[in-house]
């Protein structure tokens, strides 16, 4: 337990020695940081269980030995600072440590835009981005975090600083395109002492013991490192700002802490399961050996607040999902990549024949400068969806690694210095002197001195689905829709090396369809309803009082520039919410129902059948003589709350699983899946229902990609007539379908959309007989509730088929 602490107390009813505190914050990264600080400073009993270790200056990875072991795989024994992800369409970069994200990011504290804060945009393939919250409701929070986190421009016009060439690079090539520049407020210390003049290299007036390394740091010394961590503490990481000041108002700050489950407490609030990897300390760099178990622990709590980071929390919930039932349809939905985008600007010219523009990458923080790209939504007919262009830096081993790597450059060096020196040897030279030669093997560096990253941020499309398999998480997002959003980032890139008269060259990965984020959001997006977000505005779980998201995955949509700081801003405005009103809801809010436990049901359902690609009456193309494909889907069908389910007139439940065709690839996941259970007749669009033969439907929506990513909709209905008993069976296993294109939300969609063609499956007696056995609940009155579903569906089935 860390000094300064407020130890936690034995709770009656959670299990032997179950510890129970006020808060329990999972994560320590922007959102976790700052509810840890503000909760703590309130005096509520606080503990933070973060998985990575803690960080102090001059810890960070540097030799080669130490970057080999600075990854997070628990299993194989590697506790570093960087997580790798890679899913189907991106890959994705986050830290592993005490204080987060804050660790590894490019310090900068943007704003969201104000016009972005969308309300109801329509998506392509949709459904829309509607933000719960606008600028106005953020900025005292964004004041707030910047006060704290310290944040100030890059000191441009200072002596020691004006002379930095990426900076001005940026801000001439944005003048000739007349695009808007800025330098962005940074989360790093320039100067010793606040009103001193900046100077790098410097120690800073604080004292040690105000941080909880407890270690001296410096002033920034421009050496393009911020990325790999700080080993100078000349960043305000989290760290450094809000886990130091929660520490100092009693937080419990516990490394080596991976949580693995959450769930409901007997007696009300939450109890929280982790597993400790023993050793891993503060001290230790490389703690956990391979095949040694951790230990694990449970830790019970009123308030817990998830800020694992978009991908750890909704992994979280996911795996928690059968012990949180009513969690909703959201979960695992509105992923973005905040259209992140890397690319390089090449040996750029200064105009004279032969002479490279000095860029130097090298020198100063990661990003100095942002380019503005506009928005439609800011008045420019035509724009797009808007987002940011920053300058990169590297440090300067790269530029050694870079330079190496120049294959035939390099070789052709290396030789004519070694035959220089073999004539030196057999006298045909007799110039004593080896300088002209050894700058002549190092080359003049123009490749790296020249060149410079660009970072680009935007506004894509929030439309990845977050889901488990296999007990692991998968990402199904693809550059599709998105794609007009990130071209025009990579054609400003190009406009910007052209102003530069500089080379072009993406990221390898772009050509193979992929990108990298270091910004993954979504998952658990909070929205106005429980159909629309997993967490309301306040960032508090529908369904779950004292249940809190604090991370990227409850944003609905992208930031479009760096999402640090709204993350951290909402954050603030959850805090301040929960202590005015620690009960919830309040006299701005409607008030919100107690928790209680519900009651979900789930049963799977095989269906096999035909499908033949093309509109009705077009020219065969399947592969038997009647056009026909094979077609199938198994589906998980789930009411997560049964009492709603059954109240609900359109008796609407989640559909998850798979469809199976050669036309579309194979076997597809589903994205997004609907199914209503005997809804009204009315509206559906079947010429039956309208002529008054069909009483009610069971419809099935599912939303997938085909092998090319491109979004598909299959709409079935299985039409349930006003007939004999002998209709029975036909109707109810008989599911005629159509494919269209897009992600289509309604059948009044479905009328202008292209059809891509028709089927019809089948429920035999053998997959019936299977289904019978799938039939689940999780939550309290088990029995009863199969009991009242069983009478619901049997109600329906008489009121159409009975005498």
């Amino acid at each position: 337990m860390s000094a300064g602490t407020r130890p936690g107390r034995p709770v009656r009813g959670a299990g032997p020695g179950t510890e129970h505190v006020d808060v329990v914050v999972v994560g320590s990264g922007f959102g976790g940081s700052v509810a840890a600080c503000r909760l703590a400073e309130a005096g509520l009993s606080v503990v933070v269980l973060e998985r990575g270790r803690a960080w102090p200056p001059g810890s960070f990875a540097r030799t080669p030995a130490e970057f080999g072991r600075a990854f997070w795989d628990p299993d194989a024994g590697l506790h570093g600072l960087f997580d790798v992800w890679s899913f189907r369409g991106c890959d994705a970069v986050v830290a592993s440590g005490l204080g987060g994200g804050s660790l590894i990011f490019a310090n900068v504290l943007l704003r969201k835009d104000e016009r972005w804060f969308v309300q109801e945009q329509p998506l392509p393939g949709g459904g829309h981005e509607s933000w719960p919250v606008g600028r106005a409701d953020l900025d005292p929070h964004y004041d707030a975090v910047e006060r704290m986190m310290g944040a100030v421009p890059y000191p441009l016009h200072c002596l020691g600083y004006a002379d930095t060439p990426k900076t001005r690079a940026m801000r001439d090539a944005a003048a000739a395109l007349g695009l808007e520049f800025q330098l962005p407020p940074l989360a790093v210390r320039f100067a010793p002492a606040p009103g001193a003049v900046p100077q790098p290299g410097l120690p800073l007036a604080d004292r040690a013991h105000a941080n909880l390394h407890g270690a001296a740091r410096r002033t920034c010394r421009l050496c393009g490192e911020c990325n790999i961590g700080c080993n100078d503490g000349a960043k305000n990481s989290l760290d450094f700002t809000y886990l130091s000041a929660a520490r100092t108002h009693g937080a419990d700050l516990r490394t080596g802490h991976d949580v693995q489950a959450v769930r409901p407490g007997p007696r009300g609030g939450y109890q929280v399961d982790y597993v400790r990897y023993d050793g891993h300390d503060d001290t230790a760099p490389q703690a956990g050996e391979p095949g040694r178990p951790p230990t694990t622990g449970t830790l019970a709590c009123d308030r817990l607040v998830l800020a694992a980071g978009t991908l750890g929390t909704t992994q979280l919930l996911l795996r928690s999902r059968n012990r949180l039932p009513g969690l909703g349809p959201a979960l695992g939905t509105r992923f973005s990549s905040n259209g992140d985008m890397l690319s390089f600007l090449i040996r750029a010219k200064d105009g004279h024949p032969g002479r490279g523009r000095l860029l130097n990458p090298s020198k100063g923080p990661v990003i100095t400068a942002a380019v503005r790209l506009p928005d439609e939504l800011d008045g420019t007919p035509g724009a797009g969806r808007g987002g940011y262009i920053e300058d990169g830096g590297y440090p300067q081993f790269v530029q050694w690694l870079a330079e190496g790597a120049r294959g035939p450059q390099h070789l052709s060096r290396t030789a004519r210095f070694l035959t220089r020196q073999l004539a030196r040897r057999i006298g045909l030279f007799q110039e004593r002197r080896l300088s002209r030669d050894l700058a002549e093997l190092l080359g003049d560096g123009l490749l790296t001195s020249t060149s410079l990253p660009l970072l680009g941020m935007g506004r894509d499309i929030p439309d990845g689905e977050l889901r488990l398999r296999g007990g692991r998480l998968h990402v199904t997002w693809a550059t599709g829709h998105s794609a007009a959003t990130l071209r025009r980032i990579r054609s400003t890139m190009r406009q910007l090396a052209d102003a530069l008269d500089a080379g072009y060259a993406d990221n390898p990965l772009w050509h193979l369809g992929r990108t990298v984020t270091v910004h993954p959001l979504g998952g658990a997006p909070m929205g106005r309803r429980p159909e629309t977000g997993v967490c309301d505005a306040f960032g508090e779980v529908y369904g779950h009082r004292g249940l809190y998201i604090a991370d990227g995955s409850a944003l609905p949509g992208p930031v479009g520039t760096n999402p640090a700081l709204t993350i951290a801003a909402l954050s603030d405005r959850m805090c301040t919410r929960l202590l005015e009103n620690p009960a919830g809801g309040g006299a701005a809010a409607a008030p919100r129902p107690a928790y209680t436990r519900r009651t979900s049901l789930l049963f799977t359902e095989t269906m096999r059948g035909h499908y033949v690609p093309g509109a009705p009456g077009a020219k065969a193309t399947g592969r038997n003589g009647d056009g026909r494909e094979p077609f199938a889907f198994r589906l998980t069908i789930t009411a997560d709350d049964l009492d709603a389910f059954l109240d609900d007139p359109g008796h609407e439940a989640r559909a998850d699983g798979w469809v199976e065709s050669p036309a579309c690839g194979g076997r597809r996941p589903v994205l997004h899946g609907r199914f209503n259970l005997f809804a009204p007749a009315e509206g559906s669009g079947d010429a039956q229902a309208r002529d008054g033969d069909v009483r009610r439907v069971l419809r099935y929506r599912l939303h997938f990609t085909d092998a090319q990513e491109r979004p598909r909709t299959f709409a079935g209905h299985k039409q349930i007539t006003h007939g004999t008993p002998l209709r029975l069976w036909p109707d109810t296993t008989a599911l005629p379908f159509h494919l269209l294109a897009g992600h289509l939300t309604d059948e009044a969609a479905d009328t202008g959309a292209l059809l891509l063609g028709t089927g019809r499956l089948h429920l035999g007696l053998r997959d019936l007989a299977q289904q019978l056995t799938t039939f689940r609940t999780t939550g309290p009155g088990g029995p009863a509730a199969l009991a009242r579903f069983g009478e619901f569906f049997l109600g329906r089935l008489w009121e159409s088929y009975g005498p």
